[in-house]
């Protein structure tokens, strides 16, 4: 059951980066860092938790720098 969710999660990341609009191509790659993150928590692989997080965090902050303009 934990693969499937690594699964959901690297068909989310692939298609995040067929999207043209990179506001758009950020907030789908971050759902699938999220689930990436949550994959890791559950096997423990601190890897895995540490780029999702870190990739998630420059996401979220390019996000909020688009918001703004």
């Amino acid at each position: 059951m934990i693969e499937i969710l690594g699964y959901v999660a690297t068909v989310i990341v692939i298609f995040s980066f067929t999207i043209r609009n990179l506001k758009w191509l950020r907030i789908v790659n971050t759902l699938g860092c999220f689930l990436f993150t949550v994959y890791g928590l559950l096997l423990l692989n601190m890897p895995i938790i540490i780029t999702n997080t870190a990739i998630m965090i420059i996401n979220l902050y390019q996000i909020s720098q688009t918001l703004k303009k």
